[in-house]
């Protein structure tokens, strides 16, 4: 027995990372998943893999009535909609304030905070009369705190944390929950996109990405995909029923503060300096 049995869900961005982790967990756990992407090779390569409980559909987040058009799928392939997990997103801008690209930003915004809302809207709309539904959102620690990614793709997470709480209240009357999740450190292909990579090219910097984010967090390794999926997985679940409007951290303690392992040697330093400038400075 899956502990996802007769759940319908729609994933959004599910073509690869952290969509793509939850959308072979949740159909691993019973679940019976609309993957909704872009990226068309990859989606319909991976629907074909995960069997009959899996559909794809490309999707442009962005664009009004494009998640709509993947819950009419998931109603019309499964019965109904139980779960929509708002995770598709971009980069966005990876330079200094004053070289911010417009159109990157306005792109940014339209996927994130304009997708989510389209998505929890479009959700809403069939789970509200029949009383019952989870809604996730993807934000992120950049949400939380500076420097975690660019301003454009830190603000459009902060505004995905309000926009989860004011969407919790009104909905959360008729039953349908609305939750975030808040990845930090994950090894995943968005990095790559960062850098002009796309499609397989950006599948195979995974590994380095492993490596590369081992040291960033307390919890002394990279966060996988499957990290995020097993948080999306309990929200989705009964086992999350009394959870709303929540924003749950899945990031290894990174937002716990500086690094003790980084920090100590660094104070050690500084001590040692202060009992050498005791012993040299001069005697009143």
């Amino acid at each position: 027995m899956g502990r996802l049995d007769g759940i319908r869900a729609v994933i959004t961005g599910a073509a690869s990372g952290i969509g793509e982790a939850t959308t072979r967990l949740f159909i691993k756990e019973g679940a019976a998943v609309v993957l909704a992407d872009i990226d068309d090779d990859r989606g319909e390569r991976i629907t074909d893999e995960l069997g009959e409980r899996c559909r794809y559909v490309h999707a442009d987040v962005s664009r009004e009535g494009a998640i709509d058009a993947a819950v009419v799928a998931a109603a019309g392939a499964f019965g109904g909609l139980d779960c929509l997990f708002n995770n598709a997103g971009n980069t966005g801008s990876t330079g200094g304030l004053e070289e911010m690209d417009l159109a990157t930003f306005d792109r940014t915004v339209a996927v994130h905070l304009r997708g989510v809302f389209l998505g929890i809207r479009a959700a809403a709309r069939i789970m509200r009369p029949q009383g019952h539904g989870s809604i996730i959102n993807t934000a992120s620690v950049a949400g939380l705190a500076a420097n975690y990614g660019g301003h454009d793709y830190s603000a459009c997470k902060a505004a995905i944390l309000q926009l989860t709480r004011t969407t919790a209240n009104e909905p959360g009357e008729d039953g349908v929950r609305v939750n975030a999740i808040c990845p930090g450190p994950i090894a995943t292909p968005i990095f790559a996109r960062a850098a002009g990579l796309d499609g397989e090219q950006a599948q195979r910097t995974v590994d380095f990405m492993t490596a590369a984010l081992s040291e960033l967090a307390p919890i002394r390794r990279a966060g996988q995909p499957v990290d995020i999926a097993e948080a999306a997985l309990w929200l989705a679940s009964d086992a999350s029923s009394y959870v709303n409007g929540q924003a749950i951290a899945v990031d290894g303690g990174l937002l716990t503060g500086p690094l003790r392992r980084q920090q100590q040697p660094a104070v050690e330093g500084l001590l040692e300096m202060l009992r050498q400038s005791a012993r040299q400075a001069p005697h009143p």
